[in-house]
């Protein structure tokens, strides 16, 4: 975007400030960060807002801003492809329109539908791009900071339109455009040079290009060491300098949780693995079955192929026979969505023919001997691809076999494949009502994680209805149709149906926010001995929101933690916790709390007013910690157990006030701080150790702190600020409490200048 777009954003968010709106200017200019940090359950929560705010002021630049951060936060890293295209045609459309079209960043709406196409089917939509592409460059020149990001994605439209030569070359005479007009190109620019260059042919001239690039400045810098590293990887693999290409590339969980680095990624690894240097295992292979289904689902049919035509050779490479084979029908398939193949349906067929060539080594055990090996094998160090190929014969036949054999399917990420087997022998072969619980248990998860809603339906017609109800209470819950989940799992308890029936509907009525009928679901059956200490504390979950005091003790009971009450809500004092507290903008905030409870906390620190909890609000916990304890001694001296809180159980009603200033002496500080526990408030600092406030004479940099004093809902404005003044009137520095002082108005002045004076 335009860096003039920077100014505009600067001057409306001091327009929000002056407005009283200090929450939607934060999170104006906190947009692009969320879109390039990765921090994406924030700005698909914070962006919409925000466009809809512009929307409602009539400020249609703020509406397009944000747009255009959560179209590049679902096109960019998270590399959407068709189930973005959508709304990146409609941002397209906006930017023409007349009160838009002065926004010197429209541009990048170009720029984002051109991702959008290319993730969908790059050389499908590759004319398109380069018209719309071009037609935006005409009044983009190179000083201006949109031109590198349109030149890239026109050097990429080159490629998937099959002109490498002529993307070579735009791609250098672009570069040179920005060196006569004294700019840097992107590194982005660069490396969109780098592929052209390998593209035809030209390594050594690739790499010189990648190290002539590196120094350049990113547009997204987030992302820049990651990519970086695997496009070298890649460079040096196709030059044959594989033992450098190893090094260079990223590892896995570097690279695992951005889609956009994943073909490349998994491209360079298939380059590698006969070197020995990169693992070649069924662990790979099930993490690429995970992207592929990653990109079947954001309609990214290109990349889709790609990985797979990827993922089925190093199957072959791993003599993994089955696996090879029915990568190579997916492919086969997947191409029908692909409007020009080209040289990828080449692939497929090349795909085809070694995975019908690879032969998979023998079994270890004698045919009828191959369940027991299996149920024998050491559970951590086996190959479980091996294993399907080797009980292949066998299932669909053998009952114990196909038991076996379509779960690890299930596990490896071929669901469908194992669904098919264990349906026809157990449906259209067999006799599902006769069948034992655990094969229809069995069947019924494999059709729901295969996406076959309606053969899961089917499956219920067929049984007797108890577990009819169980399979589709299964099959609701996995949908999050929390209702119909309620009423089936019900029906499956009132036919006779045991604990799983009643975990559905406890756990159903409790997302129906029926937390005191949850509880009763589970404590109706608290003395069964097949009762685990996992549904007790469910219940007391339950039971402590619907403040259910002797259910939660009888699940204290029964778990055997002793409570120093016998009746009466518990209120007691035991340990210090980091409860995870949801934020307003999709994110989660740590409050240190004191646990008072089997599943119940009290926040002690002062929160910003802007969050919908505060000190001394006690919360409802899941007890389950969020990290495990640390086996170190020393470590667990200083741990706090992390735990996330589900529900607000009794708000104290506390408001908070902001302050502001010099940091007082250690001693000034205590004594404050014993000022204001006396009377039962809360005070928290918010600022680190390296926060400094400018010396008002001097110009010397001051170490300073900010935070938050939190008082009950009896304490007025006016005796918070007589408070803050009596016991801060003695210091060198003073604080300011400036919406505090505007509250009460007193001294507001006062509060204005101590902000200008020490740049506050």
């Amino acid at each position: 975007m335009d860096v003039d777009i920077w100014a505009w954003v600067g001057d409306t968010q001091r327009q929000l400030h002056e407005a009283g709106n200090a929450e939607l200017a934060l999170a104006l200019g906190d947009l692009p960060a969320q879109a390039l940090e990765g921090r994406y359950a924030q700005l698909d929560i914070v962006a919409p807002a925000v466009a809809q705010q512009g929307e409602v002021v009539e400020q249609p630049w703020l509406e397009f801003f944000a747009r255009y951060w959560h179209l590049i936060g679902r096109v960019g890293d998270r590399a959407q492809g068709e189930v973005a295209l959508g709304d990146a045609a409609e941002l397209a459309e906006f930017a023409g329109r007349a009160d838009v079209r002065g926004c010197p960043a429209v541009t990048a709406a170009a720029e984002a539908l051109a991702i959008a196409q290319a993730n969908t089917d790059g050389p499908r939509y590759a004319e398109q791009r380069l018209a719309a592409l071009g037609e935006a460059l005409k009044g983009v020149e190179p000083d201006s900071p949109a031109f590198s990001g349109l030149a890239t994605q026109y050097v990429a439209a080159l490629l998937d339109a099959g002109t490498p030569e002529e993307a070579v070359a735009y791609a250098e005479s672009a570069i040179g455009r920005l060196g006569s007009a004294g700019k840097a190109a992107s590194w982005e620019l660069a490396a969109a040079s780098v592929r052209a260059l390998l593209a035809v042919g030209r390594g050594e001239d690739a790499l010189a290009a990648l190290e002539a690039g590196s120094g350049f400045k990113p547009d997204d810098p987030v992302a820049k060491a990651r990519r970086e590293g695997v496009l070298r990887a890649r460079v040096l693999a196709e030059l044959g300098r594989k033992a450098e290409a190893v090094e260079a590339l990223p590892d896995l969980d570097v690279v695992g949780d951005h889609p956009r680095d994943w073909v490349e990624w998994a491209g360079v690894v298939r380059r590698l693995a006969d070197t020995g240097l990169v693992a070649n295992t069924w662990q790979l292979g099930r993490l690429l079955r995970q992207w592929m289904g990653y990109f079947a689902t954001m309609g990214a049919h290109r990349a889709l192929v790609e990985l797979t035509v990827i993922a089925g050779e190093l199957a072959v490479a791993r003599k993994g026979a089955w696996q090879a084979r029915l990568l190579a029908e997916e492919a086969e398939e997947a191409l029908g969505r692909l409007e020009n193949a080209g040289a990828l349906a080449e692939e497929v067929a090349e795909l085809r023919r070694h995975a019908d060539a690879v032969e998979a080594p023998a079994p270890q055990s004698p045919r009828e001997e191959l369940v027991g090996a299996f149920d024998a094998a050491d559970g951590i160090n086996a190959d479980p691809e091996r294993w399907v190929e080797w009980l292949w014969p066998l299932s669909g036949e053998d009952l114990e076999a196909t038991r076996r054999h379509t779960t690890t399917l299930g596990f490896l990420g071929y669901p469908r494949t194992g669904a098919d087997i264990y349906w026809r022998m157990l449906v259209e072969e067999g006799d599902p009502a006769t069948a034992e619980a655990d094969d229809i248990g069995f069947l019924t998860s494999l059709l729901i994680d295969a996406e076959q809603d309606e053969r899961v339906t089917r499956l219920a017609e067929l049984l007797p209805d108890g577990r009819a109800h169980l399979t589709r209470a299964r099959l609701y819950r996995a949908r999050e149709r929390w209702e119909e989940t309620a009423r089936e799992a019900e029906a499956a308890v009132e036919a006779g149906i045991g604990l799983e029936a009643r975990r559905l509907w406890a756990g159903a009525v409790q997302q129906l926010d029926d937390n005191a009928k949850g509880a009763e679901i589970l404590k109706a059956v608290l003395d069964s001995p097949e009762v685990e200490d996992e549904d007790v504390w469910r219940m007391i979950v339950m039971a402590t929101a619907a403040e259910d005091w002797p259910t939660v003790r009888a699940g204290a009971a029964k778990l055997g933690m002793p409570l120093r009450t016998e009746q009466g809500p518990i209120d007691e004092e035991w340990h210090l916790v980091r409860a995870f507290m949801p934020a307003p903008d999709g994110s989660r905030r740590e409050v240190l709390a004191v646990r008072t409870g089997p599943a119940t906390a009290r926040l002690v620190a002062a929160q910003p007013r802007a969050v919908n909890y505060n000190a001394g609000d006690v919360v409802v916990i899941d007890p389950t910690p969020l990290e495990p304890v640390p086996e170190d001694e020393k470590e667990r001296e200083n741990f706090i157990i992390p735990f996330a809180a589900v529900a607000m159980l009794r708000p104290a009603g506390f408001t908070s006030w902001f302050f502001d200033g010099a940091a007082p002496t250690e001693q000034e500080w205590v004594e404050f701080n014993q000022v204001v526990d006396e009377r039962g408030w809360s005070i928290w600092v918010y600022s680190d150790e390296d926060y400094t406030v400018t010396h008002p004479s001097t110009g010397e940099r001051l170490p300073g702190l900010y935070g938050y004093i939190a008082v009950p809902p009896n304490v007025t404005p006016a005796e918070v600020d007589a408070l803050l003044d009596d016991a801060t009137e003695r210091w060198v520095h003073p604080l300011a409490w400036l919406e505090l002082a505007r509250e009460v108005g007193v001294e507001v002045e006062r509060h204005e200048r101590i902000v200008k004076e020490y740049g506050l």
